[in-house]
C-alpha cells in the first residue's frame, strides 16, 4: 500500500481522546500521521469553556456535569441548544480548517466529537474531499458523536455498534474495533523485570491506584484508607500530571516505608500494570481498556457522571469490576478481593478475554482498506 497522509484529531479534554489519537499513530508504520489538539487551534475564550469549564464541573459539581451530558443527548439536532453550540464551534475553529488545508490528508480520523461535528459541516458544504473517521472512547455512545458525511465509525463492542445503528448510522460504516491503546499493552512483560524496575517486590501482591491524566478522585485519601486494610500488600498510585497531589502523596509513603510506590505522569503505565493483581481506578474508557488488555480486574471509583458512569455499568455487567462508592465500601471490596484469589483471578480471565489490544491496528486497516 502506497504511504498515507493520516490526520489525527483530538481535544485535549482528560487524557483519553489524547491517548487514543496517539495510539493510531504509532501503529501508523510506514505512513505519515500527524496528531493535532483542536485546543491549540481556537481562541482563548472557547479552550477555557472547553477545559477549565468541563475540569471545573467534573471535580466540583459532578452532578451538574451529569444532569448537562444527558440534557445535551436528548436534544433534537435542530434544537435552539444545538445550533447555538455549533454556531460557537465555527466560530472558534477557522485556524484548524486553515492547518488541515496546508495538510492535506488523505484520511482523518477524529477522537472526539468537537472536530466530528466541525467537519461534517464542511463535507456538507463540499469543503473537504478526503474521509473523516470517528473513534468513540468510551463504552457509551453520547448524541454528540454522531454526524452525517463521516466516512465510518469505530466503537469499543457489539453494544456500542448497536446504538450507533439505531442513531441511523448505515451498518456498513459501523465497525467493532474496540478503543486504541498504545502497542505496548498488546506484548507480554515480565512481572520481576518491572518489579525491580521500580523497586517493588514481584512477589508481593500489588495494588495500583490510578486516577486519570488529570489526578482527579482524592488520590491521596484513598491512598491512606487503603495502606490502613491490611499490611500484607504494597501499593502504587499514579498522580497523572497534578504536581501538589503528587507531593502529598510521597508524604504519605514516608508513613509507610516499602509499601507505596508514589509516581507521577509516566509513559510506562503498563510496566507498572505488569506488577499489579488489582486496579482501584477512575473507569474512563483509555484507562479500562489498558487493563482490560492487560488482563486486570478493577475496582471503579468515583466515576464522572455521564460516561464514566456507563463505563463501569459495563465493566459490572461482564463481571471484571466491583464498584465503590466511598471509602467504607472500598476498604470492604478491596479486603473482599484479597481474600478470595480465585475470585480475583477469575476476574482478570475475564478482563483478558475481554481486551481488543490490536484496536489502533484494526482503525488503521478498516480505514486504509488493508
Amino acid at each position: 500500500m502506497p504511504p498515507k497522509k493520516i490526520l489525527l484529531l483530538s481535544v485535549s479534554v482528560g487524557a483519553g481522546h489524547m491517548r487514543a489519537a496517539e495510539a493510531i499513530g504509532a501503529c501508523a508504520v510506514g505512513h505519515t500521521a500527524l496528531h493535532l489538539d483542536v485546543m491549540n487551534y481556537v481562541s482563548g475564550g472557547f479552550r477555557k469553556l472547553y477545559t477549565d469549564f468541563y475540569l471545573g464541573l467534573i471535580h466540583h459539581h459532578p452532578a451538574l456535569w451529569g444532569y448537562l451530558y444527558q440534557l445535551t443527548n436528548d436534544a433534537e439536532p435542530g434544537s435552539k441548544m444545538q445550533k447555538f453550540r455549533r454556531g460557537v464551534e465555527h466560530l472558534s475553529t477557522r485556524a484548524l480548517l486553515k492547518q488541515i488545508r496546508d495538510f492535506a490528508p488523505d484520511v482523518i480520523v477524529c477522537t472526539h466529537f468537537l472536530p466530528a461535528e466541525l467537519l461534517s459541516r464542511e463535507k456538507r458544504k463540499g469543503n473537504l474531499d478526503c474521509p473523516v473517521w470517528v473513534q468513540v472512547t468510551d463504552f457509551d455512545l453520547h448524541r454528540m458523536w454522531v454526524h452525517k458525511h463521516m466516512a465510518g465509525y469505530f466503537a469499543a463492542n457489539e453494544e456500542i455498534a448497536y446504538r450507533m445503528r439505531a442513531f441511523g448510522l448505515p451498518a456498513n460504516t459501523v465497525h467493532v474495533t474496540g478503543i486504541p491503546i498504545m502497542p505496548v499493552f498488546a506484548q507480554e512483560h515480565d512481572r520481576a523485570g518491572c518489579a525491580r524496575e521500580f523497586g517493588l517486590d514481584p512477589a508481593r501482591t500489588t495494588l495500583l491506584l490510578m486516577g486519570g491524566g488529570a489526578g482527579l478522585g482524592s488520590l491521596d485519601a484513598v491512598a491512606a484508607c487503603l495502606l490502613d486494610v491490611s499490611p500484607d500488600f504494597q501499593l502504587v498510585v499514579l498522580a497523572g500530571k497534578n504536581l501538589e497531589l503528587l507531593a502529598a502523596l510521597q508524604n504519605i509513603a514516608l508513613r509507610y516505608p516499602g509499601r507505596m510506590l508514589a509516581q507521577g505522569y509516566t509513559d510506562k503505565v503498563e510496566r507498572l500494570m505488569a506488577c499489579a493483581d488489582l486496579v482501584v481506578t477512575k473507569p474512563g474508557g483509555l484507562t479500562v481498556s489498558e487493563c482490560l488488555a492487560m488482563g486486570l480486574p478493577m475496582i471503579v471509583n468515583s466515576p464522572i457522571p455521564g460516561q464514566e458512569e456507563r463505563n463501569a455499568d459495563f465493566l459490572l455487567e461482564q463481571g471484571v469490576a466491583l464498584r465503590a462508592n466511598d471509602a467504607v465500601t472500598l476498604e470492604y471490596r478491596v479486603r473482599l478481593l484479597l481474600n478470595e484469589p480465585e475470585r480475583l483471578a477469575q476476574m482478570g480471565a475475564k478482563a483478558r478475554a475481554l481486551g481488543r489490544p490490536h484496536a489502533a491496528h484494526a482503525v488503521l486497516n478498516a480505514m486504509l482498506g488493508s
